[in-house]
């Protein structure tokens, strides 16, 4: 009885001096209460066991937005869970796609700011707790820490149907942390290579009967591979849940983040010194030719809440609002993109290695208002049962962006860089970038109709949009209509071959060139056809989930094939086209072993472009025609070394192009291919965890992308950190 008194009245004393305007976002509600989620150590006698409950998932919500079994669901998708992210250190979204079929991470090397993704060839969306997230006008990424989430979702292809104006390669979600009845938590410390420091936990448990809550925060200060360069990121992500009675039941929860990014951490490297030779040899990796006065700056939060409520056994309704606000400054971004200043004489000491500059300042402001609102209903007619949802979502989204381009008469040399002071703009941001209005409304039903174990999905999905451009007041209507169908069939010994169709549409703003008239939609569509396992049928203490794919994915009404949510210019002439093959498992056996592999094959091709013809036949960037991954971690039970866990693992990613061909990149290069490795140490007891994990362990020098000539970015080197966690 007193120590529950204790747990509580910490659990109210912390939570209460939050400040009263800590913001807030939603979660779905019919997420599990456990909170368990973790890796947990357990001691009995001599044996130390670590569970790992949620190692291997067999559900993904957002996949179908209700409580389809992943095995019933006719998609391909990848479920990055806590109790992964823990083992394996991943520290941002790009690493823990690491080991995920399809999706390629990192393509700007270890960037500080941003989750840069693409899936099957195509820049994904981001959704947090199903609903979309503030991306800014060029970037869709709002860098919101790891840490604050249970897991990540990669669902693949066409998914309009259910959310609306999306890429056809998909989007990934992000589920926050969950309450628990149950007082619990952690204390994590992190040190690591190029001073890697964090300070991180989270606290859970009811505080009355009826009202639950957690708090997670974050404090993060680091430097980067490259010179001069420091970040400091604080979070903070609270959450409550009110059981409102035995029908109803409500949770509020959101975060608050900051980040001050000091130097330069972007690269815009030459390619000679980094792909190709320089007459004065490799540039180091840790080479900053912009300026340790360079600043990015960002603040966001959001506030929102969810509520569920069931009518009956068979009914339930639910229904998600957030609010985003989202800021991000760069008062100072000196870069060494203007390439070498002298590239014909040899005889000068300044042959290939001064570099030109310039100054890119940047301001943006998101403000968004999502909501979703659905019925989750179950019934039979005859020998068929459905699960059937139908709903309608909302977002509002004004994105207000300004710029500014300097040339800095200062270069750099390259091999010897000296930095001298910077002249500040007299105005930091002079010329408007974007100033857009957004109103989405989109309604949507599902059912999934099952016949025994043969299971067929149908959808569809009507959208209206309206994007106005409130710098010239005009207004632009791109309304579309969205459907999939899919059919699996759910075997005894736990196989289940599937095939799919799905369609998906984004929004193009501009006026086409030849037509004169506003672009349509951007389309696209999927075939894909598959076959799933759940090993859960082998019994015992075996959790195995495989997935074996094939994709065929066509856009249509491509007006640039590189992205852009600003008005554009020409013709909508442009189709791309990428197919592949996906294959990617997950399993934890008898509580010892961990294993995690994939492999990809995505042949991604140009078919039609008129605004610039070179691009046709091309690749599209970042999209590597083979990755392969595989990891295995096995921890000893028993004797002196019980506790004692070691993982290793193997990357292999092929070239991939790191642009387009056109005016400003009349040459594409490839990136270097990698093999990199990756080695876990750790060692558990009942109440800690420590372990020290590294990746790229052989440091393998290589360069991840080359956007031109004078942009090019090395891949993550080495990377090693230690971390101390207490569980309670």
């Amino acid at each position: 009885m007193c120590s529950r008194v204790v747990r509580n009245t910490v659990m109210a004393a912390t939570l209460f001096a939050l400040p009263l305007t800590t913001p807030l976002h939603a979660q779905e509600n019919d997420q599990s209460k456990d909170g368990s989620n973790t890796l947990r150590t357990t001691k009995d006698g001599d044996t130390i066991v670590v569970t790992a409950r949620a190692y291997v998932s067999d559900a993904s919500f957002s996949a179908n937005k209700t409580d389809i079994p992943l095995i019933q669901s006719p998609q391909s998708v990848s479920v990055i869970s806590r109790d992964q992210i823990d083992l394996l250190n991943f520290i941002d979204v790009q690493q823990a796609v690491r080991y995920s079929a399809g999706v390629t991470g990192e393509n700007y090397g270890p960037d500080l700011r941003y989750d840069f993704l693409t899936v099957r060839g195509f820049i994904p969306k981001q959704y947090i707790d199903g609903l979309v997230a503030p991306s800014t006008t060029t970037i869709a990424s709002t860098g919101v820490d790891l840490y604050a989430f249970d897991s990540v979702e990669i669902l693949k292809g066409p998914v309009s149907t259910l959310y609306g104006s999306t890429p056809p390669g998909g989007i990934y979600n992000q589920t926050s942390r969950r309450v628990s009845d149950e007082f619990g938590g952690e204390i994590r410390g992190k040190v690591g290579t190029d001073d890697y420091y964090e300070l991180a936990g989270t606290l859970t448990g009811a505080i009355i009967d009826g009202i639950s809550a957690r708090v997670t925060g974050l404090y993060l200060n680091r430097g980067s591979e490259r010179d001069f360069v420091d970040a400091e990121r604080v979070l903070l992500a609270p959450t409550f849940s009110f059981d409102i009675g035995p029908e109803t039941a409500l949770t509020v929860n959101g975060y608050y983040q900051k980040d001050i990014i000091n130097g330069e951490m972007n690269g815009f490297l030459p390619v000679e010194g980094t792909l190709l030779p320089n007459p004065n040899g490799k540039l180091p990796r840790s080479v900053n030719l912009g300026d340790p006065d360079n600043r990015f700056e960002r603040e966001q939060y959001a506030v929102g809440a969810s509520l569920k409520h069931v009518f009956s056994s068979n009914v339930s309704l639910i229904s998600s609002i957030r609010y985003n606000d989202y800021d991000e400054e760069t008062p100072q971004n000196v870069y060494g993109g203007g390439g070498f200043t002298n590239r014909t004489d040899p005889g000068q000491p300044d042959f290939f290695r001064t570099i030109g500059r310039f100054n890119f300042t940047y301001s943006e402001n998101v403000e968004a208002l999502s909501s979703d609102t659905r019925l989750d209903a179950n019934f039979e007619t005859g020998a068929l049962t459905h699960k059937v949802i139908a709903g309608v979502d909302y977002r509002r989204v004004v994105n207000v962006a300004d710029f500014g381009f300097f040339f800095d008469p200062q270069p750099i040399d390259a091999f010897d860089p000296v930095f001298t002071p910077i002249v500040t703009p007299t105005e930091l941001y002079p010329d408007p970038f974007n100033n857009q209005r957004l109103r989405q409304t989109g309604i949507y039903a599902q059912n999934q109709i099952g016949l025994g174990n043969l299971f067929l999905t149908l959808g569809a999905r009507q959208d209206w949009v309206n994007i106005a451009n409130r710098a010239d007041d005009t207004d632009t209507d791109q309304n579309a209509f969205t459907w999939r169908a899919g059919l699996n069939y759910v075997t005894k010994s736990g196989l289940a071959p599937y095939i799919s169709y799905a369609r998906s549409f984004e929004p193009v703003l501009g006026v086409d060139s030849v037509t004169n008239e506003p672009f349509k939609a951007s389309r696209g569509e999927q075939y894909e056809g598959g076959i799933k396992y759940d090993g859960r049928t082998l019994g015992g203490n075996v959790d195995i989930f495989a997935t074996a794919a094939l994709f065929h994915i066509r856009q249509t009404n491509v007006v640039a094939t590189a992205p852009s949510n600003i008005p554009v210019s020409g013709t909508q002439s442009g189709e791309v086209e990428s197919s592949g093959v996906e294959l990617e498992f997950a399993a934890r056996i008898n509580n010892q072993v961990a294993l995690n592999g994939s492999y990809s094959f995505t042949d991604s091709e140009v078919t039609a472009n008129a605004n610039i013809p070179v691009e046709v036949g091309e690749p599209l960037p970042v999209t590597p025609r083979h990755r392969l991954a595989l990891f295995g971690n096995y921890t000893v039970q028993q004797g002196a070394l019980g506790g004692l866990g070691l993982g290793m693992g193997v990357r292999y990613s092929s070239k991939s192009a790191g642009s387009l061909p056109g005016p400003f990149n009349p040459v594409v290069f490839n990136g270097d291919a990698s093999l990199l490795f990756d080695a876990i140490i750790s060692y558990d007891t009942p109440d800690w965890r420590f372990a020290v994990n590294g990746s790229n362990i052989f440091d393998q020098r290589y360069v991840g992308r080359c956007a031109r000539a004078t942009g090019c970015n090395f891949g993550a080197g080495r990377q090693i950190i230690g971390t101390a966690t207490y569980k309670f």
